[in-house]
């Protein structure tokens, strides 16, 4: 890391996606109040990810990274935190059970409230206001004081967050993540579709492995692994007057690292040459991702990953493709065979949500299932041709009952989805279809492990 890179040098870059805040003084009280207050996660914590998604990239586990889309404030419950991580929870067991391999969880929780927008402004009518742009920036409501850029929201985003983490730290040490409880990970609303009698099959099996080991004279209660679970939340490092105020630095190494989440990453409209979000990125320690679909050149990646990554350190970066089902195949082999040339040690990561929204003609945005279906398989097929690890997952989904993406066993149709869409941005997989993502994806890491293993033999 060059020296000249300091906390604040992003302010001397080309910053895009940022509100404008009308009042300066008042953004600078929202910041001193946030640079007191401690840090959400801590440096070592952030290393501890990066050496679980060093195994990743070297084809030793899988990267499974999914939440909201956007938190918000009034869906803001200890229920709603508990049924997402609890579905996260059977993605994993899931993974891990078809792949043999560990599966590293991250949430985008507790921080994920920016968003950026194709526009700063919104008119409906006569009347013109500033864009939706977060729980963390202003109000959803089409009202000039809820819509008014407000720097104190980000110190409740704070308190939100520090919130959630402190409940997601306690399942996942407390006892809720513990394997013995594995029944009673199914939400009460799932119905007995396909996917969720195959989740109850697999925890048969589990359990009879588990009572197997009792057998044999080994305590499940008195093994650590099978108590809990590491457990790691990201967000898109956008609101970066939010960030630079949680940027720290690590007692220990000296090194500075961000401490709002384990992971950040760069979205597709802010990687740009002479990012303002670069700059910020490439000087903390944490594991970075980057967002990479059509627009991203080779080369421009290429440059951005020795920005980033000067070290070729594993674990640090992971790169989020982002085509659509139908662009997937033809887009990703330029990126995957130019960062192979090049020896880049990267975490590829498929996000199969974001190249695949339409609008329903009823009105609402939503995500067809099948179309996220087809980029994972293409996703997949990209990375057996070209010899890569196909490393991870990163789909937006909730824990909650709703009617957002059509289509899936549980067969929303377009006329479904007034019934319960209740998202703050984009449509989310509810947990029956994020259960049956996952048993697929499993079904297809499982024969990407046979095929390497008929091809070494």
């Amino acid at each position: 890391m060059a020296q000249t890179w300091k906390p604040d040098s992003w302010k001397a870059h080309e910053a895009r996606h940022l509100p404008h805040y009308e009042d300066a003084a008042e953004l600078a009280e929202a910041e001193t109040t946030l640079s007191a207050y401690p840090p959400l996660v801590f440096a070592g914590e952030a290393r501890a990810l990066k050496s679980d998604l060093a195994d990743v990239a070297n084809g030793k586990a899988f990267l499974l990274q999914g939440g909201d889309c956007a938190e918000s404030f009034a869906e803001f419950h200890p229920n709603n935190i508990r049924d997402t991580f609890r579905v996260l929870l059977q993605m994993a067991i899931v993974l891990t059970f078809a792949s043999k391999h560990p599966v590293v969880k991250v949430g985008r929780m507790a921080g994920q409230f920016a968003k950026p927008r194709s526009s700063p402004t919104e008119t409906i009518g006569d009347v013109t206001l500033p864009s939706y742009l977060g729980d963390n920036i202003n109000g959803i409501d089409f009202d000039p004081d809820q819509r008014r850029n407000d720097p104190g929201r980000m110190v409740r985003a704070y308190s939100q967050a520090a919130a959630t983490l402190n409940l997601l730290r306690a399942f996942a040490g407390g006892g809720y993540a513990n394997l013995q409880q594995v029944h009673q990970w199914t939400l009460d609303f799932m119905g007995r579709t396909p996917w969720t009698e195959k989740f109850s099959e697999t925890a048969d099996r589990i359990g009879e492995a588990l009572d197997f080991m009792e057998a044999c004279g080994i305590d499940p209660s008195t093994v650590p692994q099978l108590q809990g679970t590491s457990f790691y939340t990201s967000h898109e490092g956008l609101l970066l007057p939010y960030e630079q105020s949680l940027t720290r630095q690590d007692s220990l190494t000296g090194d500075w690292y961000a401490t709002s989440a384990h992971m950040l990453w760069i979205g597709d409209r802010t990687r740009f040459p002479g990012s303002a979000h670069i700059e910020w990125a490439r000087g903390i320690g944490n594991p970075l991702g980057m967002k990479c679909g059509p627009s991203l050149e080779p080369d421009d990646l290429l440059r951005l990953l020795d920005e980033l990554n000067p070290k070729r350190e594993a674990g640090r970066m992971t790169l989020i493709s982002r085509f659509g089902h139908d662009k997937v195949e033809d887009g990703l082999p330029r990126l995957v065979r130019a960062v192979q040339r090049e020896g880049h040690p990267v975490v590829w990561s498929c996000d199969p949500m974001h190249g695949n929204v339409v609008k329903s003609d009823t009105g609402f945005k939503t995500r067809p299932f099948d179309r996220i279906l087809t980029e994972v398989k293409g996703f997949f097929a990209v990375h057996r041709a070209e010899g890569t690890h196909p490393g991870g997952i990163h789909i937006e989904m909730t824990g909650q009952d709703v009617t957002e993406c059509v289509g899936g066993a549980v067969a929303i149709t377009e006329e479904r989805l007034g019934d319960r869409y209740h998202t703050h941005c984009d449509p989310r997989l509810n947990a029956e279809q994020s259960l049956e993502l996952a048993f697929l994806i499993a079904e297809m890491l499982n024969s990407e492990m046979n095929q390497r293993q008929a091809d070494a033999a």
